[in-house]
């Protein structure tokens, strides 16, 4: 049976949202929020229709300053993390959903926590990939690696007006996210960034996620969580190592972690069966809470 595909404009407080829906309207959503830097092509059309396939609706979308949504001045974000929880609420409100399953990745993992706590009768149930607790400082917790900050520190001299250089950046970042055990698929990588390249309205801009602030009054409080929180790890994770999602289970009462032995921060074709299975049976197994 084809996959349903659903593209929209939404429009919000002035923030315009480019988004699309994978599946049947009318069956439960799930929306996807895409970590840092990222649109939601991160979010593989093979990996939406797998969980569309599920039985879900699927909504992916771009975050602000990344993609065809709203993209503003490199180097000066005028929004915090919490206006981005408000995006997602204004994607569901978009597509009906009183409520919805959400999953992040990353800083999106971060931004479902957000929600969750903010806006705990509109999350069903919470699941993060590669992400750590939004408030976590430990700094007896390993950080990122080291060969990605280096990585990074080349951001001030990157012309963004040269496309192949943008490209090669992104592949060699989508490089050094990869686990150990899984083969790097450049070709792949490089298609995916050209397109990141074609269809950004700024693609310098996306990296305003990295100074970005908010979620402070909810620091200390992910005990409060309602939603059912699954969170899935890579074991080899270079960005937010595994001790990270560790200890975001450990904050959250009746946490549940999957670990993908082997794996990096990244959304890598050999774990969609296992993540597609966790996530669908995490959905599943959660009662539905009044709206």
């Amino acid at each position: 049976m084809p996959i349903v595909r659903d593209e929209r404009v939404l429009t919000t407080e002035g923030v315009s949202l480019a988004t699309q829906a994978f599946g049947r309207p009318q069956d439960p959503p799930i929306l996807l929020i895409m970590g840092a830097t990222a649109s939601m092509l991160w979010w593989p059309e093979g990996f939406c229709e797998a969980l569309a396939a599920q039985g879900f609706q699927v909504i992916r979308y771009d975050n602000r300053d990344t993609g065809r949504s709203t993209t503003g001045a490199i180097g000066d974000p005028v929004y915090s993390l919490d206006d981005m929880v408000e995006d997602a609420m204004a994607v569901l409100d978009g597509y009906g959903a009183a409520q919805a399953h959400i999953v992040g990745m990353s800083l999106g993992g971060m931004i479902g926590q957000l929600a969750a706590l903010a806006h705990p009768d509109r999350v069903e149930t919470l699941t993060v990939i590669g992400a750590s607790a939004f408030d976590e400082s430990d700094p007896d917790l390993s950080g990122i690696d080291e060969r990605f900050l280096a990585h990074f520190a080349g951001l001030a001299a990157l012309d963004w007006s040269d496309r192949g250089a943008v490209t090669a950046f992104m592949v060699e970042a989508a490089r050094l996210s990869s686990g150990p055990a899984r083969p790097f698929d450049a070709v792949a990588a490089r298609r995916r960034a050209e397109r990141e390249c074609d269809r950004a309205q700024n693609i310098g801009s996306a990296f305003n996620h990295a100074s970005l602030a908010g979620g402070e009054r909810w620091a200390g409080r992910l005990s409060e969580l309602a939603a059912p929180l699954l969170a899935i790890h890579g074991a080899d994770d270079p960005i937010a190592p595994l001790a990270q999602g560790v200890r975001l289970v450990e904050k959250v009462p009746d946490a549940r972690l999957v670990r993908l032995d082997g794996a990096g921060h990244e959304l890598h074709p050999d774990d969609w069966p296992a993540m597609v299975d966790a996530i669908a049976e995490h959905c599943r197994r959660a009662p539905r809470r009044p709206g």
